[in-house]
């Protein structure tokens, strides 16, 4: 095989979820396609390295600041949803009932990792939550020990701003079996549970 091939494998099996089996996959596919195809492929991504940047407002990763979703008029800006990173705010938005806006962390509290309240977002979340008229943050950080933790010091600093601060729920994934779920799911589940 070429080495121009093989690099070529080898840089999209470094992309998650993409072994080298896919990787080989996609090359072959990409060689097989019109010319014109990998090559606007080539320039979108080189223009997307250029042109990428960090939303001024809430973090979000984009081409245009402030980002899509903070100039969109439509979106509740009273109410700002606070995700781990730029997937999470993808997974949330594509659920189409969240009309809010959005605040982007970029990580979340791991001090044996070195990663501390000054490497996230926090300090842009307070600043906004202070400038702007926000009634609600939900914090949407996933339900580990950093997730949890990360959450209780937003809540924290918060604490004095006349602002509500809720958290998503969390518990028993819909048609699962109880015997199988773990204790700490259920525990969540059971203690966040609402009248029915």
């Amino acid at each position: 095989m070429s080495d121009a091939i093989s690099q070529l494998i080898d840089l999209f099996s470094r992309l998650p979820g993409i072994g080298k089996r896919s990787a080989a996959r996609l090359v072959f596919h990409i060689i097989e396609t019109d010319q014109r195809f990998a090559q606007k492929l080539g320039d979108s991504l080189k223009e997307f390295h250029l042109n990428i940047k960090k939303c001024s407002s809430c973090a979000n990763i984009t081409d245009t600041d402030p980002c899509n979703i903070c100039v969109d008029l439509k979106r509740e800006s009273s109410i700002v949803c606070v995700v781990e990173n730029v997937p999470d705010l993808w997974a949330v938005n594509s659920g189409g009932t969240y009309r809010g806006k959005f605040h982007v962390l970029h990580g979340l509290l791991a001090p044996l990792d070195g990663i501390g309240p000054e490497d996230l977002n926090i300090k842009l979340l307070y600043d906004r939550v202070k400038k702007e008229s926000v009634k609600e943050v939900i914090i949407a950080t996933r339900p580990s020990v950093e997730g949890e933790a990360t959450a209780m010091l937003i809540k924290e600093n918060l604490k004095d701003m006349d602002v509500k601060i809720t958290r998503i729920a969390s518990g028993v994934p819909h048609g699962s079996e109880l015997e199988y779920i773990d204790s700490n799911t259920l525990e969540r589940a059971i203690s966040g549970r609402r009248e029915f």
